[in-house]
């Protein structure tokens, strides 16, 4: 049974009278269930329960939260079932889609736990004392990295799993030793619901305070507003639009005691091919630039929106092919009505613009559900480097073509771009030394570069780099996917002459724990003399 309801701290509450319901993507239909959005009141108890609660778990060893991870992954997968079939019946995304990205969701829970087991994701650095430097002695000094404190995470409608409940960045923060309140979507509330029940009961197992974990239910952005403006919060992850992660970066500014946003709001994630790439293997590229962006129905954050290539008959054949490709593929199932009205209106602005060509095709078997036909928009650099809101994302299956006349004008198009995930080079056999230009020029613009290859399929490890330049993310530095994404959660605290016995334990001489540390430059294991 669904209950409709928040979780605060373990127990669900549903005050208020403002409710929503959860809607079929595939039938415009919405569900039974009445989802009551959390009121002033239980926003405040559930943040006042999860400071209560880091009273406690900042004092946690390691190895604590990570049992804490590996039995809420756990519990996720003794409910598999359940949670496959509801998201699919709220954001039909499909059960191989759905299981795939439990198995990430779980993945992500115990590559953070291994991390913690290792330990040495506190970044200790240690400088001994000098007494005998001169003209002054040098102090003792240790350093190493704390969780910040209650954090809010934002779900993202897109990723039911990987990216909400028990998501990557409930994950990081949890791992941290922060406690979580995630703020459900509204797209997938009873998904939230069965994910919550899950970690309330690894809560509970492990013997944690109950105020480590809630979820707040909430169609409107009053819940979230709430949220981020309550005192006792120390940080927020985001997973969304760029509207959406503005408003939270301001809001959170604007506070008497501002504290961080990581927000990652969206990416056209450009795509290079050269004539060479063309020359070479222009119809395989074909194939794989068309999967990628009708993968998911286009609704990847890494979607490769934008395709720059020269002005030439070889590739206004590679467009004519692609764009044949693309419309031959059946158009998938949107999340919501947001999306597929944000998309109209996001292609009609494009597509009205002198110099840009669009073609799409219509399909009759999706007109029932929330759909948008598969589109490839056309354009040259002049048209696109005057107006700038041919950068805006286009978040569903679309394509800008943008056909440049040589070297200066493509770099004049990669200069004028905005920060992005993502920017894809590809290229021919014989190409690789002479394009490290194009590259560097590139590399200021995104957060991953990727060579020969398609932006979707992230791999989850830790030398992913999942953010990039505004206004892919608010935070260039950060990554909100990989085992690295702990440190958005975490700050530094140097302790000065403080005796051995009154360190933690990750900065003591014997190091006890053997963690990789920097002592006096060096990265060793080795005890302290």
């Amino acid at each position: 049974m669904t209950a409709g309801k928040s979780s605060i701290a373990g127990e669900w509450q549903a005050a208020g009278t403002s409710y929503f319901h959860s809607v079929d993507p595939r039938t415009r239909k919405a569900g039974e269930t009445r989802f009551y959005s959390a009121t002033a009141q239980e926003i405040d108890a559930a943040v006042r329960a999860a400071a209560d609660a880091f009273a406690a778990t900042r004092l946690f060893p390691a190895s604590t939260l990570a049992d804490f991870l590996d039995t809420s992954a756990e519990e996720i997968e003794a409910a598999a079932d359940s949670l496959v079939v509801t998201a699919d019946a709220e954001t039909a995304l499909g059960s191989v889609r759905l299981t795939g990205e439990l198995a990430r969701t779980t993945g992500q829970l115990r590559a953070f736990s291994a991390l913690l087991r290792e330990g040495s994701h506190v970044a200790a650095v240690i400088d001994t004392a000098l007494p005998q430097r001169t003209p002054l002695p040098r102090p003792d000094v240790r350093r190493m990295l704390l969780p910040l404190g209650p954090v809010a995470v934002f779900s993202a409608s897109n990723f039911p799993f990987a990216f909400s409940t028990a998501g990557g960045d409930s994950a990081a923060a949890l791992a941290a030793g922060c406690p979580v309140v995630v703020k459900g979507h509204p797209g997938h509330p009873a998904t939230s619901e069965r994910f919550a029940h899950a970690i309330n009961a690894a809560v509970s197992a492990c013997g944690f305070p109950p105020g480590f974990f809630s979820l707040l239910q909430g169609d409107g952005h009053d819940v979230g507003r709430r949220l981020v403006e309550h005192p006792l919060l120390e940080a927020v992850g985001f997973t969304g639009s760029l509207q959406g992660g503005r408003a939270l970066h301001d809001l959170a500014a604007q506070r008497p005691r501002p504290i961080p946003v990581f927000a990652e709001m969206g990416s056209i994630n450009p795509v290079v091919i050269t004539a060479a790439a063309l020359a070479e293997r222009g119809a395989e590229i074909v194939q794989g630039l068309a999967a990628s962006a009708t993968l998911g129905a286009g609704q990847f954050c890494t979607n490769p929106g934008l395709v720059l290539l020269p002005e030439s008959e070889e590739a206004r054949t590679f467009i004519a092919d692609y764009r044949d490709a693309m419309l031959g593929i059946e158009a998938g199932i949107l999340l919501n009505a947001a999306v597929e009205s944000g998309l109209t209106r996001s292609v009609g602005r494009s597509a009205s613009l002198e110099g840009v060509r669009s073609h799409t095709r219509e399909n009759a078997n999706r007109t029932d559900g929330f759909c948008y036909p598969h589109t490839v928009l056309e354009t040259d650099a002049a048209t696109f480097l005057e107006n700038p809101d041919l950068q805006e994302e286009h978040f569903g299956p679309v394509t800008l073509f943008v056909a440049c006349s040589g070297d200066e004008e493509l770099d004049r198009v990669l200069r004028s771009l905005a920060g992005q995930l993502t920017g894809s080079i590809h290229c021919g056999s014989e190409e690789g030394e002479s394009l490290q230009p194009l590259l560097d020029t590139l590399r200021e613009r995104v957060g991953r570069l990727i060579w020969n290859g398609y932006p979707t399929g992230v791999e989850v490890t830790a030398a992913m780099q999942h953010g990039g330049p505004w206004p892919a993310t608010n935070a260039a530095g950060t990554t909100s996917v990989g085992t690295n994404a702990i440190r958005r959660f975490l700050r530094p605290v140097a302790w000065q002459d403080v005796p051995d016995e009154l360190l933690p334990e990750a900065l003591r001489n014997g190091n006890p724990l053997g963690i990789l540390r920097q002592v006096n430059s060096d990265f060793t294991r080795e005890p302290i003399a």
